[in-house]
């Protein structure tokens, strides 16, 4: 073990993993294999392009006969960076964070990283801790529409390259989508379609993006000639939407937009468990077109994000190779399917 130790002060970084019990494939079993010395070995591997292509392809040959594997914590014991960057999300189960993570990962492949995933749980208190878990592995942070407040972005981005996915801090980079090209274009189609009393169904109230949303209906619908309400949710889930029903009724509105799609597919199958046809009594609109948005009767409107390009984007901040100060925010757009319709005359 003590020679272990000692070859990662001298590998620079390329410390190997243990494989079965006949212990670890070093870099000096390679270079033995390859006819070249570890230090060649190191730069074919640690950082490809610096020998010639014909040595490196031999010394590459060596490592993937012998299953040498690099240890990536061990490379940051010389170099102080672990090419490993973290993504933390509000809740795995959400189908939202799908093609977030996937487009994240993408980048992170390209750029030679590894991504490390871990969620909140909607709890501002477990976000910290899985900040704290993982900060010691990883050379930066995503926050994915984090629930922390501003102050404690504040404080980790001291310390820690971070990028936030749709949130914005002062001093602290972000990705966002614009909203206001979706929700405009949704209330045009309910308008025409005779709607002109509507609610928001809200998302969690430590939410950036919720807020941000509703701010764009309070200033878009009445240009519109249309009222509008907010009514709250339990939780941004199928069942915060189930739940929300009888607000809804007692609302009186004739068209809802969601906070996010899991709201509005609840929402939609308890008001037809009770009897109400959608959209012919009620018109729903979901936000994000996940995955399954097309698969409920009748299938969802929503309001689509470009989510995969956003995870892209957001690591390709962190790693600093896009600027966050010239880089295009995402547009939404409004995707009309079955559930929304002519408003029934009252």
């Amino acid at each position: 073990m003590n020679r272990d130790i000692e070859k990662a002060a001298t590998d620079v970084g390329q410390q190997p993993v243990a494989i079965g019990r006949q212990g670890a494939v070093t870099i000096y079993d390679v270079a033995r294999h390859a006819g070249v010395s570890p230090s060649t070995v190191s730069r074919a591997l640690g950082k490809p392009g610096r020998i010639s292509a014909r040595t490196e392809r031999r010394i590459q040959d060596a490592a993937a006969e012998l299953g040498y594997r690099a240890n990536p914590m061990a490379r940051a014991l010389p170099t102080g960076r672990t090419q490993t960057l973290g993504l933390i999300v509000t809740d795995f189960t959400n189908p939202v964070y799908f093609d977030l993570v996937r487009g994240a990962e993408r980048a992170a492949a390209e750029a030679g990283y590894t991504m490390v995933l871990a969620e909140s749980q909607e709890s501002g208190a477990a976000e910290s801790n899985a900040v704290e878990r993982v900060r010691p592995l990883v050379d930066g942070f995503v926050l994915a529409a984090p629930r922390l407040d501003d102050e404690a972005l504040t404080a980790i981005a001291q310390d820690t390259s971070l990028v936030l996915v749709n949130r914005a801090v002062t001093g602290i980079a972000s990705v966002v989508v614009d909203v206001r090209t979706g929700l405009s274009a949704a209330l045009d189609h309910l308008r025409a379609h005779g709607h002109s009393s509507i609610g928001y169904l809200s998302g969690p109230a430590r939410s950036w993006i919720n807020a941000r949303r509703w701010e764009v209906l309070m200033e878009e619908a009445p240009r519109r000639g249309m009222h509008i309400v907010e009514i709250p949710t339990t939780e941004p889930t199928l069942v915060g939407g189930r739940d929300a029903l009888p607000r809804v009724r007692a609302a009186g509105v004739s068209a809802l937009v969601a906070y996010n799609d899991l709201i509005a597919i609840g929402l939609l199958r308890e008001a037809q468990a009770t009897g109400l046809d959608v959209p012919g009594d009620l018109s729903i609109v979901g936000f994000d077109d996940i995955f399954g948005a097309e698969l409920v009767t009748p299938e969802l409107s929503t309001i689509r994000v470009p989510l995969g390009a956003l995870g892209e984007a957001a690591i390709r901040v962190l790693i600093g190779r896009v600027d966050p100060e010239t880089h295009e925010p995402a547009k939404a757009e409004f995707v009309p399917r079955q559930s929304t319709g002519p408003a029934r005359s009252r």
